[in-house]
């Protein structure tokens, strides 16, 4: 999704808006561009292509000014190209805005201002926003904005200035996130706390249909009335350290071996294995909406909704809850039955995702109660749950997830532990025996990564095939579709993933020399279903790649190559499956040149439908 960085006070800006954008890039993006007010002028630099491109531009001819805007776009309307990408300015060159989000009346008010004389230059839905401030403009950049954002519908993030209201910027929201970050003789305004946690720990989280008045004495929060709203200043204890490479060339391998530890920070505290309990009073569910739940519905997006399908196994299997998993941008639109016994468990890594923010929306009047699993503070899906169990992983800067999803299985874990032991159908036996369990988790996949040479050579084999298949069964089905999403993603390899049971329905006709296989085959209580599902690959003259127990002497006699991991409980054996698989789609877009942390198309965070 596109990015926004904004900056008010004493530093050189341009440089500083660069940094920020860079720190954005992860969220995917087509375009870049920057603008400053330099005295009664708006100068706007925008490119075409990467970061780097906007470099060059700027060190070919600077720019200079007191404040301003940058932004990475990610095309919605209008083509990718220089003319296309923000930040967009209004007739005279005195207003100019940054936007995030889709302006879904902008046709109408586009051909309305076209009829008032006002003269537009892009394809974008954008531009309309900075010709509506125009119209309303009379020397007050915030009353101005206030009127434009009257008239707009659709989801929007908006910063705005403006030569005749100087050393101001004022941003809007409504959908997509907004932050601002205060720090000392300085404010800055972006669409996450990456950019800002270099300069600031001190954070605002803007509310739908708030705006921030951002001027030399700091920030002024507002409704869109004008009305002013008290905002709580939070203290973000992400360092900023935790967002570079240390070392490794993409991010997303870092965060790949990051994963042990990200385990560790979300088990941390959340356990005793002395009382043998676990302590979720954070997600702030009292004994009386504990005592109504009997069923669950889980309602998420991507990498979430497969860490959603081990969390519905993990609380049929341990809290014995019924539970249906649900895609959130179908769910939102479902004529769906909820009552006062649901629990609904709603996934998003950024607590920003617009499907499954207006599933939980829409959900939550009907339901006992909803719970948000989310990696970041104070965000909009946090915000709006009755609860919130926060994933401590981090920033995840690399566009595919791979820590994050990791670490929502830790929570989903910890979840249906937790009802499991509310409802009675736990004892701290068992409790213990499965904690300890998981606490071998993050030594277990440390093991895995020290096998990592291995998958990066099967790699190199791998990497010419333009198609595969993955299979899995029971709580390896998720594993199983996560690893062909992550190849999808960073290598564009086409790439599908398949219930072994449902093989023999259709997908067995694409069985050939030239279709590999990837089998998630730990010894489980489906581990003989496995091997006939393998055994008809093979008659077919498959090729088959078991991810497998390393234990497992008889595997190598059934499949053509194995990836061994450590035996865990059935229950936690995707916690170490899927590391092998990210890693083997991480070196096969690696060897195949693709861009592995921003692959084309894809954006971190989906704020928009």
């Amino acid at each position: 999704m596109c990015g926004i960085i904004g900056y008010l006070g004493p530093k050189s800006v341009v440089p500083l808006l660069v940094e920020g954008l860079k720190k954005l890039e992860y969220r995917g993006y087509d375009s870049a561009g920057v603008a400053v007010v330099d005295g009664d002028e708006v100068r706007v630099r925008r490119v075409l292509g990467k970061i780097a491109v906007l470099e060059d531009s700027l060190r070919a001819e600077p720019l200079g000014g007191a404040f301003g805007l940058g932004h990475t776009r990610w095309a919605t309307h209008g083509r990718p190209n220089e003319r296309n990408a923000h930040p967009h300015i209004d007739c005279r060159g005195e207003i100019v805005i940054v936007h995030n989000g889709i302006i879904e009346n902008y046709l109408a008010l586009k051909g309305r201002l076209r009829e008032e004389g006002h003269d537009f230059r892009t394809e974008t839905d954008t531009e309309v926003i900075a010709h509506l401030i125009e119209k309303h403009f009379r020397g007050d950049l915030a009353a101005a904005v206030r009127s434009a954002a009257a008239e707009l519908e659709g989801a929007f993030a908006v910063a705005a200035m403006a030569v005749r209201d100087p050393r101001k910027i004022v941003a809007i929201k409504k959908g997509p996130p907004v932050v601002v970050g205060i720090g000392r003789g300085e404010t800055l305004v972006s669409s996450d706390l990456n950019p800002i946690l270099e300069h600031t720990s001190r954070i605002v989280f803007l509310e739908d249909g708030e705006m921030a008045v951002i001027g030399e004495d700091g920030p002024v929060f507002t409704d869109f009335r004008g009305s002013p709203v008290e905002k709580k200043v939070e203290a973000i204890a992400w360092n900023p350290l935790m967002i570079e490479k240390r070392g490794f060339k993409h991010f997303m391998l870092k965060e790949i071996y990051d994963q042990p530890e990200v385990i560790r920070d979300t088990i941390s505290g959340r356990v005793s294995l002395d009382a043998g309990e676990v302590l979720l009073g954070e997600i702030g569910l009292g004994e009386d909406v504990l005592g109504k739940i009997r069923k669950a519905v889980i309602i998420a997006c991507g990498s979430s909704y497969h860490a959603g399908l081990a969390g519905q196994l993990f609380l049929e299997s341990l809290a014995r809850i019924p539970a249906s998993v649900e895609y959130a941008s179908e769910y939102r639109y479902r004529d769906f039955l909820l009552d006062g016994d649901t629990l609904a468990v709603v996934i998003s890594q950024s607590g920003e995702t617009a499907d499954t923010l207006a599933a939980l929306r829409a959900s939550k009047p009907l339901c006992a109660a909803v719970v948000a699993v989310t990696n970041v503070v104070s965000s909009s899906i946090a915000r709006e749950a009755h609860g919130v169990l926060y994933t401590h992983a981090g920033p995840e800067i690399g566009v595919a997830a791979t820590k994050t999803f990791t670490a929502q299985l830790t929570a989903l874990a910890l979840l249906a532990l937790y009802l499991g032991q509310k409802k009675g159908v736990l004892g701290a036996e068992a409790v213990v025996s499965f904690l300890e369990e998981m606490q071998r988790l993050p030594h277990k996949v440390e093991r895995v990564l020290a096998k990592a040479k291995a998958v990066e050579e099967l790699a190199a084999r791998f990497a010419p095939f333009a198609h595969f298949l993955y299979l899995g069964r029971w709580i390896s089905f998720p594993a199983a579709l996560e690893g062909a999403l992550k190849l999808k993603e960073i290598s564009y390899i086409h790439a599908e993933a398949y219930a072994g049971g449902e093989m023999k329905h259709g997908p067995i006709a694409l069985i050939d020399e030239k279709m590999p296989t990837l089998a998630v085959v730990p010894r489980d209580r489906v581990y003989e279903k496995m091997l006939s599902n393998i055994a008809e690959i093979k008659a077919r003259s498959g090729y088959v790649v078991a991810v497998a127990d390393e234990d497992d002497a008889a595997i190598a006699g059934h499949v053509d190559a194995v990836i061994p991991v450590p035996k865990a409980h059935p229950l936690l054996t995707p916690f170490l499956t899927v590391v092998p698989l990210q890693l083997l789609a991480y070196h096969i877009a690696s060897k195949r040149g693709a861009d592995v942390d921003q692959p084309r198309n894809l954006a971190k965070s989906v704020t928009v439908e």
